[in-house]
């Protein structure tokens, strides 16, 4: 019984971060224009 209980506590607690965290919204911030610049190893 006790483990049921915690995992319902459990599941409480990470439901409402979840919601504060979707109430609060992304950070502002920009992204970058310029892209990622990758290479590619050349091959022997």
């Amino acid at each position: 019984m006790r483990a049921l209980i915690a995992a319902a506590t459990g599941l409480a607690v990470a439901f409402a971060l979840v919601l504060t965290i979707t109430a609060i919204g992304a950070p502002p911030g920009e992204t970058s224009p310029e892209p990622l610049l990758t290479t590619v190893p050349k091959h022997p």
